[in-house]
């Protein structure tokens, strides 16, 4: 029995569950392979035996599934959400004790999903770091990029780095957030060249890579309510710019012009 399990709700769902499956090294869970027991008994049944789980289904069907089942932060298994069409990554339970907050980041790496992590301790860490590099720069080079760029601010204020999906097997790159515990979001070359966001493109991106810049746009896609705190910083084949979120900027959760009891008996 493998640590690491995927639960699917329908066998549409098994094309996208045998390829995360594989890259995951999980066990993929069917359950309308035993008729003779609900499915939620099954689950029930296996929770506890896994450390993570990805649950492929909607995330009102996950609550469901979990009712009653969590007992304690820093037992329970780590939880992920994600729908069926790969949009969304969503660590539902243990993000940090568990890990299902680094299983979110894994899990979008590999289908394109955007991790969506709501925990606190990220959520108040206000800077990206939009990252580019040449083949083969080692961990050692970027940190040094990014301690130029950062220019005092503590790694510890940033929640996220964000490279493109060209970059998403860089060794050096991979290495430098193992090492600082930072994920790494990846974002499709195809987004970034439609969100061209860049103070000065650059020739030799756009004949390698086929974009006009890569750390620019990558940290302001992944931070979209953020703003260039940083501009594209270059030190030796290594690209790093900065985003920061202005939290001051979140719009108000209350719309003056109607109440919620006439929203909800609207129709």
């Amino acid at each position: 029995m493998k640590p690491t399990a995927l639960w699917l709700v329908r066998p549409d769902a098994l094309p996208l569950g045998e390829r995360l499956a594989a890259a995951l090294d999980a066990d993929l869970l069917q359950p309308w392979l035993n008729p003779h027991e609900p499915p939620r008994e099954q689950f029930r049944r296996q929770f506890h035996r896994r450390r993570h789980w990805v649950l492929v289904m909607a995330s009102g069907i996950a609550v469901r599934y979990l009712d009653g089942l969590p007992a304690d932060k820093h037992t329970d298994p780590g939880v992920v959400v994600l729908d069926e069409a790969a949009r969304f990554a969503i660590p539902l339970l243990s993000g940090h004790e568990g890990g299902a907050n680094a299983l979110a980041y894994h899990v979008a790496r590999l289908t394109g999903a955007t991790p969506a992590v709501t925990t606190a301790t990220e959520a108040l860490k206000p800077l990206t770091l939009g990252i580019g590099c040449r083949r083969g720069k080692s961990a050692d080079d970027i940190a040094q990029a990014v301690e130029a760029a950062l220019a005092g601010r503590p790694l510890s204020d940033v929640r996220e780095v964000a490279t493109i999906d060209l970059k998403a097997d860089e060794a050096g790159l991979l290495a430098f957030c193992e090492r600082h515990g930072l994920p790494l979001r990846v974002i499709a070359r195809g987004d970034v060249a439609a969100r061209g966001w860049v103070g000065q493109p650059s020739a030799w991106v756009q004949e390698n890579v086929g974009v006009d810049g890569v750390c620019e746009p990558c940290a302001l896609i992944a931070s979209p309510r953020g703003r260039l705190l940083v501009p594209k910083m270059a030190l030796n084949g290594v690209t790093v710019a900065i985003v920061e979120d202005n939290l001051a900027d979140i719009p108000p959760f209350f719309v003056p012009c109607e109440s919620f009891d006439s929203f909800r008996h609207r129709g």
